[in-house]
């Protein structure tokens, strides 16, 4: 078949678009709804900026500047391949979710950096409200939040902003100011802006806030007066495939989606009721795919340096020259030689949850090379990965039998042989590995009022894997994980925050860190 053939044919199929706006970096895909088929992408890389030890942050305009140029780059190449752009019927919306955005609904101008999710501004805020709970208990508000009192979700990185930023405090007073994650920023833009851009989220992003209930599948007032934070900041929850605007756009006009989206490129549609960990991971909305559609729950086992270890490694370090360099310097030795590395820059999360841990590299000898270090970096990984499937096998009760894996890091065929080792059992990966995309595009496609491309089980793609069966044998993968196990133990209780003395400015008491009557107990009648 020739390729202008080819062409003719796919304009005559629907076209499903997705933005995959991640931690460092933006990407625009276009999926053909009928077979699955990346047709064109375009990615472009976002800047961090870390203004203080431990502060993470990014640039708005940036962030959203890098959808703008991904599409318009996207539609270029579609159009070289002679691709009707106008057969896009939905752009879908998958975003790195608990970074905090304020911005000022009448100029459509952000108030401040993004506070990205990684970062550790508000451990002393965090701590100091875990200790104010009866039994100093992280999982206080877990009953209705599914989430641990932690660094990492929006709530406290929004109490910072207006504690902190005097434009985000006076926006608030004067009742100019929206606040969202990254999937809230860019809808509002891509919808008009200030012009009449729609202010939303979807379930999945609200619920990563620790101000959603995810039995009410909506805002929490007592949540809210917990961190005092007005709801009517807040942007409209919505479920996760349903026509949320019109997009406004140099390149595109059509309808906009959102959903936590690598689920549902896995296909992963079976049933979930909310469960509650008791062994560390949290209990988050999975999706919803319909106003009227049932919510979907998920344990989860966050990790807060996966993909990013081999990123230090090239930036930090300057071991490596590109990430793609990792696969053959830690293949060169095939072990690390008893060196283990914990990365753990920003304190540990699921299943620990213990902001005071820092990364160590530990079991060095003077044979240890930058070999054995890449090859330590990329068992982390692979030793997290665990650290979370024992959590679920536990919570489960039924021991899973395989891993399906997505994402970057994906095409390191040393780390998924080594995920297999680590893990005792089969790794699966899918020839396409754009599944978070491809999730998004995916509820895009099904909803209401667009509705090409259907979810249905007997309708959906097949995509070929790849399967990854373990190498070696169980006693020394037991080895290996134990001394990674003390290698954690190391790391933890390493920072930790100076005692706050109150000089007539600061809390006392029985309070909250911004001074507020702490409103406890809640109630548990939900």
């Amino acid at each position: 078949m020739s390729t202008a053939s080819y062409s003719e044919r796919i304009t005559m199929e629907p076209l499903v678009a997705a933005i995959d706006q991640g931690t460092s970096s933006t990407r625009f895909l276009v999926f053909n709804s009928k077979t699955a088929e990346l047709l064109s992408h375009h990615q472009v890389g976002i800047k961090q900026s870390f203004p203080k030890e431990g502060w993470v942050e990014e640039d708005p305009k940036e962030i959203l500047q890098s959808v703008y140029e991904c599409m318009e780059r996207t539609c270029e190449k579609l159009g070289q391949l002679n691709i009707d752009i106008s057969n896009i019927k939905a752009v879908g919306v998958t975003n790195q979710r608990e970074t905090t955005l304020v911005w000022d609904k009448e100029t459509g101008e952000p108030l401040y950096n993004a506070i990205v999710w990684l970062d550790l501004r508000t451990q002393s805020t965090v701590e100091r409200l875990i200790n104010s709970t009866p039994g100093k208990n992280k999982n206080h508000l877990k009953h209705k939040t599914g989430l641990p009192i932690s660094t990492y979700f929006s709530a406290v990185k929004l109490r910072w902003l207006m504690d902190n930023v005097e434009e985000v405090a006076e926006a608030v007073l004067t009742h100019r100011a929206m606040f969202g994650t990254v999937d809230s920023w860019l809808i509002w833009c891509l919808t008009g802006g200030k012009s009449g851009g729609v202010h939303v989220t979807d379930v999945t992003n609200a619920s990563r806030t620790m101000l959603f209930n995810i039995h009410t599948l909506d805002w929490d007032s007592e949540l809210c007066k917990y961190f005092d934070v007005p709801m009517e900041i807040l942007p409209q929850v919505k479920s996760s495939s349903e026509i949320y605007g019109s997009m406004v756009s140099r390149c595109l006009r059509n309808c906009l989606g959102d959903q936590s989206a690598a689920l549902v490129g896995q296909m992963c549609f079976q049933d979930g009721q909310p469960v509650m960990s008791d062994h560390g991971l949290l209990t988050t909305l999975a999706y919803k795919l319909g106003k009227d559609s049932p919510a979907h729950y998920a344990l989860e086992g966050s990790v807060a340096i996966a993909g990013a270890v081999v990123r230090w490694l090239k930036d930090n370090l300057g071991i490596i020259q590109s990430s793609a360099e990792i696969e053959k310097l830690a293949g060169d030795v095939g072990s690390s030689y008893g060196c283990y590395f914990v990365p753990a820059f920003s304190g540990l999360y699921a299943p620990y949850w213990e902001p005071s841990a820092r990364g160590i590299i530990c079991g060095l000898t003077q044979f240890t090379n930058r070999s054995h270090l890449a090859f330590a970096a990329l068992e982390a990984v692979c030793f997290q990965t665990r650290e979370i499937l024992e959590a679920m096998n536990q919570d489960y009760g039924v021991p899973l039998t395989q891993l399906q894996v997505d994402g970057g890091m994906t095409s390191n065929r040393l780390l998924m042989q080594l995920q297999a080792d680590v893990l005792c059992i089969p790794v699966v990966k899918p020839s396409m590995s754009e599944t978070t995309a491809l999730g998004a595009a995916m509820a895009a496609g099904a909803a209401e009022g667009v509705g090409v491309w259907s979810l249905t089980p007997g309708n959906l793609t097949t995509i070929p894997t790849d399967k990854y069966q373990p190498l070696i044998n169980p006693e020394e993968s037991e080895f290996r994980y134990a001394r990674w196990k003390k290698a954690v133990q190391k790391a933890m209780n390493w920072e930790t925050t100076e005692p706050i003395v109150s000089n007539g400015n600061g809390p006392k008491g029985n309070s909250l860190p911004w001074g507020l009557p702490l409103p406890l107990p809640f109630s548990t009648n939900l």
